[in-house]
């Protein structure tokens, strides 16, 4: 068991999670952040890390992943401390009106307030159903990429038909030694510019297409994969050299716990009031894509704005003594 105090459980890593981070650290706040994914990021770096985004203020174009960093960068200041791959499954209200917050994990957390920033829900990959995958995970199969030099020279095989696994296997055809990708048919759901890259790169021998197969099994030893299984449906095996397995099978999403947190909820989404971001519990906010109320845009903007909205009101509950003097970032600078 592990036990921590600060002023805010941040509950989500995607951009509206990291971009409180900021915005409490510029009011003095301290934040734990708490993800179901093993990366920060969120959909940004689950699923189309590769895509470009054009509707960032001052970047006419970015990268998704290039943006996790940004915004990763601009909290680092603030010293976040970040509890991945776990979920939130309890939240206590304290006779002090402080809150305890319990993970899968067991840790146990201390706070004054909880900004939940969890995009669609709870959300975590969909994991294909092969025996003693959990073996494996965490050492050579991953369900998201954060660094991509872990992958030089290796034999990888991507599994799936959607953006991630297209995207994923035309990024690491530079770098890697081998690149299978194994689908289920020759029809991908992903860009048509990136299924002619993709179809490029397998002429050129680049990358290799196992279709039409399906995952089947995996060989290894010590977390340590040297196989990966696969079987058309005909039931005819191919065993494919491999030093990891890249699963893209999309996630699966639903609210989860939050569902048990007595908020207020309008088909899957947290009803909020839009000039604190507060929901129907006092003390506990939400901000971008899982906050609702009248006219609400799902854009990543939005949610930056309601993250300053939600850390402004949060201010007072932390410090309750004290006057709120507002500044502009260019006149106090990072703290």
């Amino acid at each position: 068991m592990s036990n921590h105090q600060t002023d805010i459980v941040i509950v989500g890593a995607g951009p509206s999670g990291l971009f409180s981070i900021f915005e409490a650290g510029m009011l003095k706040m301290k934040c734990h952040v708490i993800d179901t994914l093993e990366n920060i990021g969120g959909q940004c770096s689950a699923l189309y890390p590769e895509k470009p985004i054009y509707d960032i203020p001052a970047h006419p174009k970015v990268l998704a992943s290039e943006l996790v960093e940004l915004l990763e960068a601009q909290a680092s200041p603030f010293h976040p401390t970040y509890h991945l791959n776990q979920q939130v499954q309890k939240i206590t209200k304290n006779n002090d009106g402080s809150f305890l917050v319990e993970t899968s994990r067991n840790i146990k957390i201390q706070c004054k307030a909880i900004i939940i920033a969890a995009g669609c829900g709870a959300f975590g990959p969909n994991r294909p159903p092969l025996e003693n995958i959990e073996l494996f995970e965490g050492k050579s199969i991953f369900y998201s990429i954060r660094n991509k030099k872990e992958f030089v020279d290796k034999k990888i095989v991507i599994a799936g038909g959607g953006d991630s696994a297209v995207d994923w296997a035309i990024s690491l055809a530079e770098i890697a030694q081998k690149i299978f990708v194994v689908h289920r048919r020759d029809k991908f759901r992903c860009a048509p510019e990136s299924a002619n890259k993709l179809k490029k790169l397998a002429d050129e021998g680049k990358i290799e297409m196992v279709i039409p197969y399906q995952l089947e099994a995996l060989e290894g030893s010590n977390s340590q994969l040297n196989k990966v299984v696969v079987k058309d449906f005909d039931n005819n095996i191919k065993k494919l050299d491999a030093d990891y397995l890249l699963p893209f099978f999309g996630l699966a999403m639903e609210l989860g716990p939050i569902a048990n947190w007595g908020l207020a909820i309008n088909k899957n989404h947290i009803e909020v009031d839009r000039a604190t971001m507060q929901t129907s519990q006092p003390g506990i906010y939400a901000v971008g894509d899982i906050a609702h109320y009248p006219h609400k845009l799902k854009l990543i903007l939005t949610g930056f704005a309601e993250c300053a909205s939600a850390c402004h009101d949060i201010f007072k509950i932390v410090f309750p003594d004290q006057v709120y003097h507002f500044e502009y970032s260019t006149s106090k600078g990072i703290s």
